[in-house]
C-alpha cells in the first residue's frame, strides 16, 4: 500500500495544542437521519430554461445549499428558513464562511422564488410552516453528475477537477479525476455553458473550474486561497505513487529508524493516547498498519497489548524485527489487512500517520478496508497531518528521494469516518512542537465500530 506509517512523523511533522496528560475529547458524532418522503415542489412550472439566470452572492448561496441538502440529508428536506440560513453559514464545505442574518436569507430566497428558482411549500396537512424548495435543477433538467459539480462550485468558489473528485462525492460518486473532467467539459460545451475554465496560473498544479451563473471571485494573485489538489498524488496512476512510497521508504529505512524510534519518550500526549488504545482494546489482538521501523507496535505490546506491526516497505519490516524481536512484524498492504488468525477481528486497528501519501478520494475505501477487520467494538484510530498542501520531498534523512506528503482537511475525515458507519468519534488537534522540527498541525481520531 502506499502511506507508510513511517514517513509521517519526519517530513511533515504536525499538531494544534500541544497538552501534557490526556486533553479534554472534542466528541464528533452525527445521530443518523431517517429517510424521508419525496418533498412536494410548489407550483413553478417545469420548462426547461433557455437562458442561464444571474445569481448574486448570496443567491449563489442559497441555491447551493439548497441543491446541497436536497441530496445529503433529504428527511431535513423541503428547508424552513432557519435551515436555509444554517446551512449557507455552516463553517465547513463552504468558501468562504458566511454570516447571513434572517432578514438577507428571506430576502435572498424570495428574489430566488421571482426567477422561478425556488418555490414554496407546506408540508403536512394543515402545517403553517413555510417551506422552500429548489426549481433550478427540474427546470433545465440537469444530470445527477453536472448538478453534483454546479453546486460545489456555488459553495466553494473555484475548484480545480481534483479537489471537485473529493468534494462531491456525497452528492453524486464519480468514477475517477477524468470522469469529473468529462462532465465538466460537456457542461462547458453545452448551448448554454454553465461552467468555464479559468487558465492555469503560476504555482498552480492544475486550472481550475468556475459556474457561470453570476460573478465569481477568482482572485487568481493570490495562491493562499487557492484549493490543494489532493488528487495530484495520483497524475501518472496509483501504481506509479505506490512505487515511490516503496522505493524512497527503502532508502531510508536504516536512518529513519535511528532517528525516530525513540521518539515517543518525547511525546506525552501520544504516549497517553496509546496507552488508552490499549485500555480500550480490551485483550483483543491489535495491529499497527504503516508500522515502520516498529517503535509504535513495541510501545503498544510494553503497554500490555498482544501487538502486530504491518509494513508494505520489507526493509522497514527488517529495521522493526531486528530492534524489537519480541513483536510480530509482517509485510503487508493495509488496504487488503485481514482479521486475526485466531479471534474474530482486532481490537484496535491503527493507522498512525499511515495515510498520509493518498489522495483524498483513496481515504474512504482506506478508512473502510481498516474499520472491516475489527471486531465488534473494536476502535479504528488515525493519526494524520492535517492542512491544505501536498508538500514533495526529495531529499529525506540523507537519502535522494521523490515523495509526495499530502495534508487532509480534519473536517472531511471525520465525516469519512462517520460515513464508514464508527461511532463514538473523538478528535485531537494539536500544533506542531517547534522544539521537534516540526511544521504541519497533528490530529488523532478515535472511533469504534458497532
Amino acid at each position: 500500500m502506499t502511506s507508510e506509517g513511517t514517513a509521517r512523523r519526519a517530513a511533515a511533522r504536525s499538531s494544534n495544542s500541544a497538552p501534557v496528560g490526556p486533553p479534554a475529547a472534542a466528541a464528533s458524532s452525527t445521530a443518523p437521519r431517517a429517510t424521508p418522503g419525496r418533498p412536494v415542489v410548489g407550483s413553478a412550472s417545469l420548462g426547461v430554461v433557455a437562458d442561464l439566470p444571474v445569481l448574486d452572492a448570496a443567491e449563489q448561496r442559497v441555491l447551493g445549499s439548497l441543491l446541497e441538502k436536497e441530496i445529503t440529508v433529504p428527511a431535513s428536506y423541503p428547508m424552513s428558513i432557519n435551515s436555509v440560513r444554517g446551512a449557507c453559514n455552516q463553517s465547513s464545505s463552504r468558501e468562504p464562511v458566511a454570516d447571513y442574518d434572517e432578514e438577507l436569507v428571506h430576502r435572498t430566497l424570495r428574489g430566488l422564488k421571482d426567477k422561478e428558482l425556488v418555490a414554496l411549500t407546506w408540508q403536512g396537512a394543515g402545517s403553517r410552516v413555510v417551506k422552500y424548495v429548489q426549481t433550478f435543477a427540474q427546470r433545465r433538467g440537469i444530470a445527477p453528475d453536472e448538478r453534483a459539480l454546479l453546486t460545489v462550485l456555488l459553495l466553494r468558489g473555484p475548484q480545480p477537477a481534483g479537489a471537485l473528485k473529493t468534494r462531491t462525492e456525497r452528492l453524486h460518486r464519480f468514477a475517477d479525476r477524468n470522469d469529473v473532467e468529462n462532465c465538466l467539459t460537456r457542461m462547458a460545451g453545452a448551448e448554454a455553458p454553465m461552467v468555464r475554465e479559468l487558465p492555469r496560473q503560476p504555482g498552480q498544479q492544475d486550472s481550475r473550474w468556475i459556474h457561470l451563473l453570476g460573478p465569481v471571485d477568482a482572485p487568481e494573485a493570490n495562491a493562499g486561497s487557492m484549493p490543494v489538489d489532493r488528487e495530484s498524488v495520483l497524475a501518472a496512476g496509483p501504481e506509479v505513487r505506490d512505487e515511490k512510497v516503496r522505493a524512497a521508504y527503502a532508502a531510508v529505512a536504516e536512518s529513519y529508524a535511528e532517528q525516530l524510534s525513540d521518539e515517543l519518550a518525547d511525546l506525552p500526549f501520544e504516549s497517553w493516547l496509546l496507552r488508552r488504545v490499549v485500555e480500550l482494546s480490551d485483550g483483543a489482538p491489535v495491529i499497527e498498519v504503516g508500522t515502520g521501523p516498529g517503535h509504535v507496535a513495541a510501545f503498544l505490546a510494553e503497554a500490555g497489548a498482544t501487538a502486530t506491526g504491518l509494513d508494505l516497505t520489507p526493509e522497514m519490516v527488517d529495521q522493526a524485527r531486528r530492534r524489537h524481536p519480541g513483536v510480530s512484524y509482517q509485510v503487508g498492504d493495509l488496504r487488503q489487512l485481514v482479521r486475526p488468525p485466531t479471534h474474530d477481528g482486532w481490537g484496535a486497528v491503527l493507522a498512525w500517520y499511515s495515510l498520509i501519501h493518498l489522495a483524498a478520494s483513496e481515504l474512504p475505501d482506506a478508512i473502510a478496508s481498516l474499520a472491516r477487520p475489527l471486531r465488534a467494538n473494536g476502535w479504528l484510530v488515525l493519526a494524520l497531518h492535517t492542512g491544505a498542501d501536498v508538500r514533495n520531498v526529495t531529499d529525506w534523512f540523507g537519502h535522494d528521494v521523490d515523495l509526495d506528503f499530502v495534508l487532509h482537511d480534519p473536517a472531511e475525515m471525520l465525516a469519512m469516518v462517520e460515513r464508514a458507519g464508527l461511532l463514538d468519534i473523538e478528535w485531537y488537534h494539536r500544533g506542531p512542537f517547534a522544539s521537534r522540527g516540526e511544521t504541519t498541525e497533528r490530529m488523532y481520531v478515535l472511533a469504534r465500530k458497532p
